[in-house]
């Protein structure tokens, strides 16, 4: 199986991936809209951090499930936790090291039309 070295830009937050994708997603929430991100599902166990997670910020908003890891220091997003897979991460392809986008097909995803809880931080 393929491993990958992720990285966010100043470096200070390194993780490695081992995983062998068959696709990659877009996302049409408001948040992946605004952060263009395209990316790949893996398994919780797939990812791996390895350096930085005390650089490692999050951000939480609706319900609170989806948690979208990004660096402190220079503000790249790397990875999150999925709302729709709670057990798996969306790794910011960009981020891995030898990765090809371009052999890979692009799924987008509905993340607009999923529900909204109201009064939710």
């Amino acid at each position: 199986m393929p491993r990958y070295a992720g990285a966010c830009h100043c470096g200070a937050v390194r993780f490695e991936v081992e995983a062998d994708p068959a696709e990659m997603t877009t996302c049409d929430c408001s948040l992946c809209v605004k952060r263009n991100a395209l990316m790949i599902k893996v398994p919780q166990a797939a990812l791996r951090l390895l350096a930085g997670g005390d650089q490692l910020a999050t951000y939480v908003w609706n319900t609170g499930v989806a948690r979208h890891h990004f660096c402190a220091r220079c503000g790249i997003y790397t990875f999150h936790r999925k709302r729709a897979a709670p057990d798996a991460f969306g790794v910011n392809v960009f981020c891995l090291e030898g990765f090809d986008p371009a052999a890979l097909p692009v799924r987008r995803t509905d993340g607009a039309g999923m529900s909204l809880q109201e009064n939710v931080q």
